[in-house]
């Protein structure tokens, strides 16, 4: 997933899963919004229910910035790789597949590619 982080961001998501209720990631960096700043926060969520909420302490994004994040998975675990780091996250629902992306927030997609 390549794009744009927008100058006065306060937060985007990408999430991955079955569909909007079924999410393997819910990948959440947050600049300011919900009460956080500086904060990646990772979920899932399971017919409909989030699960418990993971804080990343380390916070490698910068408004404005042009990214590219890669998420891989197996049956234990989600990557995600950015340029400054790499984050994982258990596969709670232990998916195989992946047949739902959404990007959500202050992100401008320019490009995605399935591999």
């Amino acid at each position: 997933l390549k794009g744009k982080i927008l100058s006065d961001a306060k937060g985007f998501a990408v999430n991955v899963g079955r569909d909007s209720g079924n999410l393997m990631l819910h990948f959440n960096p947050r600049f300011d919004c919900h009460g956080d700043v500086n904060t990646i926060v990772c979920n899932s969520k399971e017919d409909g229910v989030w699960g418990e909420e993971d804080r990343k302490a380390d916070f490698p994004f910068q408004q404005g910035d042009k990214i590219e994040i890669c998420i891989s998975f197996n049956e234990t675990e989600a990557s995600v790789k950015v340029p400054e780091a790499e984050f994982q996250f258990p596969n709670r629902l232990g998916m195989e597949r992946i047949e739902y992306l959404a990007v959500e927030g202050d992100f401008k997609v320019k490009a995605i590619k399935f591999s």
